[in-house]
């Protein structure tokens, strides 16, 4: 698949004006300065993902939590496109630093329908990451509150992560807790 024009460039996941109707007043933790979604910090822009990323670096960026190595560009238009008919399912959010135009931040709300629990729909928040110079910026807490209030916004009964030991202190804040289920996961790749 080949991208040719600005418009396609330009082809955002999901629309971005769902993240400015989402109430931050209500978010679980408080922010300093001002940060909020409309305002993640000076020259920071947190939108949907957009097919451009691929070439501002989000492939890099998540490279800091598993494998991308041989991610193309293609494979990435692919997916994209899949994830994007699914409707109301992926919300891979990410923040731009646009004067460097890279992706410096990025989390993904994933929506699964549900026949329980009178046809419900659950949340799970997937590849939260935020680029090693830019931490300590609030930056993964302002995309952690933004993605729990939307998953509120969006209606689902349940929201659910799965992190490392020393990062539940982090999650806590939010009012996640860790559940008595048991995490169990057969790979057919290596990591």
């Amino acid at each position: 698949m080949s991208v040719e024009n600005g418009d396609e460039l330009e082809l955002e996941l999901f629309d971005s004006k769902l993240l400015q109707e989402i109430d931050f007043a209500k978010s679980p933790v408080s922010f300093p300065n001002g940060i909020s979604i409309t305002n993640p910090g000076e020259s920071l822009v947190m939108r949907s993902l957009k097919i451009s990323d691929f070439d501002k670096g989000y492939i890099q960026l998540l490279s800091q939590l598993t494998d991308t190595s041989n991610t193309t560009k293609e494979m990435f238009l692919e997916r994209f496109h899949a994830m994007k008919n699914c409707k109301d399912t992926y919300y891979a959010t990410v923040i731009e630093d646009t004067s460097t135009n890279q992706i410096i931040a990025g989390a993904t709300l994933e929506i699964e329908q549900k026949f329980i629990r009178q046809c419900a729909i659950r949340g799970r928040i997937e590849e939260v990451v935020v680029l090693e110079e830019y931490r300590g910026k609030q930056l993964g807490k302002l995309l952690l509150s933004t993605l729990t209030l939307l998953s509120q916004k969006l209606g689902c009964y349940k929201l659910s992560l799965e992190c490392a030991e020393d990062n539940i202190p982090f999650y806590q804040k939010f009012g996640f807790k860790p559940h008595t289920e048991c995490y169990m996961v057969l790979r057919f790749r290596p990591k």
